[in-house]
């Protein structure tokens, strides 16, 4: 990935589902990435079901966290030569039952600017991205934060 294209030239959500596969294997898709939001998709299957008829809670969890992989790289995809993105911590609250088709509105709450400045510094810059997690009628089902950082690369 070190040689990635201009931000303007490659699709950020196709770049995401090639370098994570397990995305693939749920069969996350995106409906949009743009800059520093995305917006992620899953069907509703009976494979992925738990106990009580809907997506099982790390379902949920693996589709916003995706989103927010998408909405990271969107803002800070071009550094992929210089820093290795990596989520440290992820929060979830899970607000009803998850059934039928999910999708996934994931906002970084940074600076671009401000985290690049940490990063020329040598520097681990953190950051936010928040996720709200909606059943089809657009029911709140689950929100999210996932803190993310860039590690310099050696």
């Amino acid at each position: 990935m070190s040689n990635m294209p201009s931000m303007t030239t490659f699709d950020t959500g196709a770049l995401f589902l090639q370098s994570v596969p397990f995305a693939r294997t749920l069969g996350v898709s995106f409906d949009s990435v743009e800059s520093g939001t995305a917006v992620a998709r899953l069907a509703d299957r009976p494979d992925l079901h738990n106990h009580v008829g809907g997506p099982h809670a790390g379902v949920v969890f693996s589709l916003a966290e995706s989103a927010s992989g998408a909405a990271m790289l969107s803002l800070f995809g071009d550094t992929l030569d210089r820093a290795t993105p990596l989520a440290t911590v992820g929060r979830v609250a899970y607000k009803k039952l998850a059934l039928g088709d999910l999708t996934a509105e994931a906002v970084v709450r940074a600076e671009r600017e401000a985290v690049l400045a940490e990063l020329a510094a040598r520097q681990r810059p953190e950051f936010t991205v928040e996720v709200t997690v909606r059943n089809a009628e657009g029911a709140t089902v689950a929100e999210v934060t996932v803190e993310w950082t860039l590690r310099p690369n050696r």
